[in-house]
């Protein structure tokens, strides 16, 4: 069958997520193809991945979303963390309505669909698998008959919004309806319906144990983390002679002006402890950092499936690849979500909940804004000196070791694909 990707613009970090699988769907046979902008064709070509390209460079209008993005409002320390259903508590509709509003379209431009569609027609997938940011993918496989399904890049929180809309009722229009029927209508995709907005069925990468929402059809997926082209450093080959704990804030954020934990007080916290430090971040994230301290290494970018059996513990932002190559490794996560937008409830909230409550590692701070070096401090020789945080990591490492592999989730989306292209 022929299956078409749909990638987010310039996040190569979902692109990577999609990696896996598209290779499972093409060691089985398959014709696959990844729509991508021109800012992401280097990263496809370095995955092996044959890209389709659709609309202009997208990183002056990603840069004018980050800027109209509202911060959030700050009324002191909350006194407890939060857990995944408080997204959706206080007012789902403004949320939804603002992500539909000042987010999402943005994500694929009218000359991405015009291209894609082209593309469609003439190609004919199959099956369009689509990143669950980007919506042009249902869109597309409407206008050309393919059946279509979505992979989640984290916690699946835009289907957590509109279902609370949907239960809360009232007068006022569904977001997501109002905002995707002219375009299914337009683009000659036909009526809006519930698929459109949750896919036909979900390839789900997010652990078992972290909170889902009920309407969509759910596929389980062992996350691979693909790291991308890399070799291995010298000083890798060897194992370390002091506890080795790696510090980053992925790869994201690193081109854009965003909340995220100040390096500074990542390396104020670490210095001068009798531990090895690595800290993967670009000379942008260190421009401000007053010294750097004698025990740790800076790097621009080390793989973490290299990186991480090395190490004995790991401080990061909560993104799900990083989270995913410290379950594959068994180190214990310390967790300070990103203050960006509404990020943190992406994946980092339902995540650091869950490894907290299974004592495989520390949620540090509500967000970037409240992290202290002291606090830091004090929760990483926590959990360097108690061996159960460990212990409780090789057990977590072993649950996600039993779930599905891409190669193995082939054949449920085969079937799924033929029962959905023919009602189509």
């Amino acid at each position: 069958m022929r299956v078409l990707f749909v990638a987010p613009p310039d996040l190569k970090s979902h692109l990577y997520i999609m990696t896996p699988l598209a290779w499972a769907l093409r060691t089985a046979g398959h014709d696959v193809r990844v729509a991508c902008q021109p800012g992401s064709t280097e990263a496809l070509a370095q995955a092996g991945l044959t890209a389709v390209l659709a609309g202009e460079p997208m990183a002056e209008t990603l840069a004018e979303v980050d800027e109209m993005s509202e911060p959030p409002k700050r009324q002191g320390a909350p006194a407890t963390l939060p857990v995944q259903t408080d997204y959706a508590r206080d007012d789902p509709y403004a949320e939804l309505e603002y992500l539909t509003t000042n987010l999402l379209p943005f994500l694929h431009t009218d000359e991405m669909l015009t291209d894609l569609i082209g593309f469609a027609r003439a190609w004919r997938p199959d099956l369009v698998l689509w990143d669950a940011m980007t919506y042009a993918g249902p869109v597309v496989a409407r206008a050309c008959g393919a059946a279509h399904a979505r992979i989640l890049f984290g916690t699946d929180a835009f289907v957590q919004l509109w279902e609370a809309v949907r239960a809360a009722g009232g007068s006022r229009p569904d977001p997501m309806r109002a905002w995707l029927e002219p375009l299914l209508r337009t683009h000659g995709g036909g009526a809006f319906a519930d698929d459109v907005v949750h896919g036909q069925w979900t390839i789900d990468t997010m652990p078992p144990w972290t909170w889902r929402p009920s309407s969509p059809h759910y596929i389980r997926m062992r996350h691979l983390a693909f790291n991308g082209p890399s070799v291995v450093p010298r000083w890798l080959y060897e194992q370390p002679a002091r506890p080795r704990v790696c510090v980053t804030l992925g790869m994201t954020h690193r081109e854009a002006d965003v909340a995220e934990a100040s390096a500074t007080d990542l390396l104020e916290a670490v210095g001068d402890l009798d531990i090895e430090v690595v800290a993967t971040m670009s000379a942008e994230q260190l421009a401000s950092v007053p010294r750097i301290p004698d025990n740790v290494r800076v790097v621009d970018f080390v793989p973490m499936n290299v990186l991480l059996p090395t190490c004995s513990a790991i401080v990061h932002h909560g993104g799900s690849s990083t989270m995913a190559s410290a379950f594959e490794h068994a180190v214990p996560q310390l967790i300070v979500p990103s203050a960006y937008w509404s990020e943190k409830w992406f994946g980092p909230v339902a995540q650091a909940n869950g490894l907290q409550e299974r004592g495989a590692g520390v949620w540090l701070a509500y967000d970037s804004d409240y992290l202290t070096p002291a606090g830091l401090r004090e929760d990483l020789m926590r959990v360097l000196k108690d061996p159960s945080f460990k212990e409780n990591a090789v057990r977590l490492r072993t649950e996600m070791m039993g779930l599905p592999t891409p190669n193995e989730v082939v054949p449920a989306v085969e079937k799924l694909t033929a029962a959905y292209r023919r009602a189509g």
